[in-house]
């Protein structure tokens, strides 16, 4: 577990995040075993998991670096890269109810020779209620409402995610 996390003081759920970006937040699949940050970013980003995979790539980030899943940085240097801010630290998970509207979450947290691994996934609150943007490939559904078999650890609360991050804009369509 990162060794920054902090007790929450009060329920987030009131944390500011542009509407448009909750509105019409979508999951993304993983395409790669790896590939649940990439694709996690790309959800709350508004891109696909090709195109968040190709930026990743720019910013010297792979989903084959075990640090993706074993350490905050990439998925925070990627999400700043769009303009998305994140709080500074973690919070420890309390209940699904003290999440706040948008955050990234840490399931399936393990240790593998004393390094903590765990699995990506986004956390949405908004007019349609709670639900779980899971990337993983083999699911059936990856919005996930089932938060008795989710087991988060910890979570990055989400403070602002721009407009201009594909969200509530028309996406253009490139002519052949």
């Amino acid at each position: 577990m990162p060794p920054n996390i902090t007790q929450p003081d009060a329920p987030t759920s009131s944390v500011p995040v542009t509407l448009a970006s909750v509105i019409m937040m979508k999951p993304v699949v993983q395409l790669e075993p790896t590939g649940c940050g990439i694709a996690s970013v790309a959800a709350i980003a508004g891109l696909s998991y090709a195109r968040a995979k190709a930026i990743a790539g720019s910013l010297g980030i792979s989903s084959r670096d075990e640090r993706l899943w074993s350490e905050t940085a990439h998925v925070r240097k990627l999400l700043e890269h769009f303009g998305v801010k994140l709080s500074r630290s973690e919070h420890s998970f309390l209940s699904w109810e003290a999440l706040p509207d948008l955050a990234l979450l840490s399931t399936k947290w393990h240790l593998e020779k004393g390094r903590p691994f765990w699995h990506w996934v986004v956390f949405v609150r908004d007019d349609r209620g709670a639900r779980v943007l899971d990337p993983k490939k083999s699911l059936r559904r990856h919005v996930r409402t089932d938060f008795g078999r989710i087991r988060p650890k910890w979570f990055i609360p989400v403070l602002d995610a721009p407009l201009a991050v594909n969200h509530g804009r028309p996406r253009r369509r490139r002519m052949r």
